[in-house]
């Protein structure tokens, strides 16, 4: 009788579960169709971000550009200069040395880790499994008062350090909305390594049939500070001049 007691409160509570369990395939779907769906965002070859970023003592003009070819480029004006960072030409990764604010190129690695994730634009979970990526549910999770869906992300293998290191990271999607709220990354390297890096993303709007996060905050979790980026206008698929890509030779 004990074992009939014990079947019958399991199923019992089988019947109560909710019957619409998400899943990790589920969640990512849903996601890529309220924000504009998988054909809209496959339409999309270029993207524009004009903004500003707020370091706290100051905030600075930002522009990103990125393509589906892999150029990028992040500015900003620091006092009457221009400051770069990530710019890829195709072939070269480079970026402003903060020293002495002259052109300077990534080592062979940081190059190569770049390039796999060239592909990851305009969305990585966009054909993530085609990409070879795979998406687990990790669990439900509380953050700043909202309910959202834990799901981890792994990508292909990169590089730290000579060795080959698992590309992992997390987004909390919000389970109301299916957009990403926040997004965290283990620093690998360098003098936060081990600590985790957090994005969190809200202000989403409509452009051109895609919804976009407006506003970004930047910062070590659980530590104070960060950099704020709030965007005032987003161009898809406008003209852009491959050139200002190239790394400045000889400058």
């Amino acid at each position: 009788m004990k074992t009939i007691k014990t079947l019958f409160i399991l199923l019992l509570f089988a019947a109560l579960a909710p019957a619409n369990a998400q899943t990790a395939e589920e969640i990512i779907a849903t996601y890529l169709e309220n924000i504009g769906g998988e054909e809209n965002l496959k339409k999309v070859i270029s993207a524009k971000f004009v903004g500003s970023v707020d370091l706290g003592s100051m905030v600075l003009p930002v522009e990103m550009i990125q393509t589906t070819e892999g150029y990028r480029m992040t500015k900003a004006d620091v006092q009457g200069q221009t400051f770069y960072q990530e710019v890829y030409d195709g072939e070269t990764l480079w970026g402003t040395n903060q020293m002495t604010m002259a052109a300077e190129k990534s080592d062979a690695e940081a190059t190569e880790n770049f390039k796999k994730n060239i592909n990851d634009f305009p969305d990585p979970f966009l054909d993530y499994k085609a990409k070879g990526y795979t998406v687990e549910l990790i669990g439900n999770e509380t953050v700043e008062g909202t309910d959202t869906y834990k799901i981890k992300l792994v990508k292909e293998p990169i590089m730290v350090d000579g060795q080959q290191t698992d590309d992992i990271s997390f987004y909390y999607f919000d389970t109301e909305n299916f957009v990403p709220i926040v997004y965290e990354e283990e620093l690998k390297s360098g003098q936060g390594k081990g600590m985790i890096i957090q994005m969190k993303y809200s202000d989403y709007q409509e452009v051109d049939g895609i919804y976009f996060p407006f506003s970004m905050n930047q910062g070590i979790k659980d530590q104070p500070g960060g950099q704020l980026i709030t965007l005032t206008d987003i161009t898809l698929n406008g003209e852009l001049d491959k050139a200002m890509f190239a790394y400045p030779e000889g400058k």
